[in-house]
């Protein structure tokens, strides 16, 4: 064989390779499936509106996760999607926390941002307390998401005079509209909604560390009870749509980046650590309870009083504000659980999408790679929570949003493209 027929040969097997291995595509055309996506509007509470880094600015809510499922669904006939954004000038919104450095041993320097903030005023409701105020929006809104909102308050007349942040987007001055928040988010047509209410009712209670009575789980057949309701009007006039289970707040980093283990190496001369439980009994902390982040960032530990050094004497121990003792982390897990059985029955019996995010989130916690990027509860680091513990950084919301259209699509047939999570970010290093 001469080396003319050889390399012709190679050049066929080279070309026949070439085509056997050219990738093959499958084009999916873009569709709407059963569904009708020309207005979509979505309820829910500070993880809808975009809240991050304990408040609710700008670049947050810019950084929504409907807002990220609207911009897809424009490719199968969604129409136009308006967010009640906070003004340039007043972008700083209600003020959120910012990673500015570290100290010498690695620990986060967090500050808080003052500027440019959309806060009116502050009025005191008797029985509530001080109520913060901010600058009105006008114009359309498809973002309901309103921080602090609870399932319990969706029908409640009167909530805007509790809640700034719902108060500014109502007309009328401070204490003139009592229009329920439901009211008011279904005042417009609608053909498709999502709806991520609940967490309020149990996060609560958790983050307090189930101290006061104005903080107590919402009753479960209350729950049971508003959910049918809420829902039952979301597709009354048969608009299809999307819920969610309530997330499981004790694997944030908000309970899981303080513990028994960092005060010890915190304060290794400490000879134990105390605290009061829910049920007022002073006891020596063990590993299985757990601390709110917050212990962290109020910086109590061992400050100086004539009871003894804060929580390292049991004269003086930390306070039950500041820790979930293990029948308060019961509590937690039942209402969750309760809840979240009630969600998915409704969501069934009204032939809904239903997104896991108690199972979802508890496994991108875990561990996981997106795109490319890893990603886990790990505070900071982990790119999933932001800087307060609890609410998502703008790549988590972005996870959320493909979980919420993989859900959408699957009970739909719709086809509406997912969002690549590798452009948006964790936590902002300074």
């Amino acid at each position: 064989m001469n080396s003319y027929i050889v390399k012709s040969i190679l050049a066929v097997a080279v070309v026949a390779m070439a085509a056997s291995c050219k990738p093959e595509f499958d084009t999916v055309a873009p569709s709407k499936g059963s569904a009708d996506f020309t207005r979509y509007i979505a309820l829910g509470n500070s993880l809808t509106s975009g809240f991050a880094d304990g408040g609710l600015y700008l670049e947050g809510q810019q950084n929504s996760f409907p807002g990220m499922i609207a911009e897809q669904m424009k490719a199968v006939g969604g129409g136009s999607f308006a967010t009640p954004y906070f003004s340039a000038a007043q972008a700083n919104g209600t003020g959120y926390a910012k990673l500015t450095g570290f100290t010498a041993t690695g620990s986060p320097i967090i500050t808080k941002e003052t500027g440019n903030l959309a806060v009116t005023g502050q009025t005191t409701v008797p029985g509530v307390g001080a109520v913060t105020l901010y600058a009105k929006y006008t114009g359309d809104i498809n973002n309901y998401g309103v921080p602090g909102v609870k399932l319990v308050h969706a029908r409640y007349p009167g909530y805007a005079a509790v809640n700034g942040l719902y108060e500014r987007l109502l007309t009328g001055a401070y204490g003139t509209n009592n229009t329920t928040y439901l009211d008011f988010a279904t005042s417009k047509p609608w053909t498709f909604f999502s709806m991520w209410l609940g967490n309020n009712d149990i996060l609560g209670y958790a983050s307090a560390g189930g101290d006061g009575a104005a903080n107590a789980p919402t009753p479960k057949s209350t729950f049971t009870t508003e959910y049918n309701a809420v829902v039952a009007k979301l597709v009354s006039t048969g608009a299809k749509g999307v819920v969610a289970t309530i997330p499981d707040v004790l694997s944030t980093p908000y309970f899981t980046t303080v513990t028994l283990a960092t005060l010890k190496a915190a304060v290794p001369a400490a000879p134990a650590f105390y605290i009061k439980t829910g049920a007022g009994v002073t006891r020596a902390a063990t590993a299985n309870d757990l601390f709110t982040l917050t212990l962290s960032s109020d910086n109590v530990i061992g400050g100086a009083s004539a009871l003894g050094p804060y929580g390292l004497a049991p004269t003086n121990p930390i306070e039950s504000k500041y820790v979930l003792d293990p029948e308060e982390v019961a509590v937690v897990k039942d209402y969750v659980t309760v809840y979240n059985n009630t969600i998915r029955t409704v969501a069934n019996a009204n032939g809904l999408a239903l997104v896991d995010a108690y199972t979802i989130l508890n496994e991108y916690s875990a561990g996981k790679k997106v795109n490319g990027v890893s990603v886990s509860a790990a505070y900071i680091r982990g790119n999933l929570f932001s800087l307060d513990g609890i609410h998502l950084t703008p790549m988590g919301y972005a996870i959320v949003a493909n979980e919420f259209i993989s859900a959408i699509n699957t009970k739909y047939g719709s086809s509406i493209s997912t969002v690549d999570v590798s452009k948006y970010r964790g936590v902002k290093y300074p």
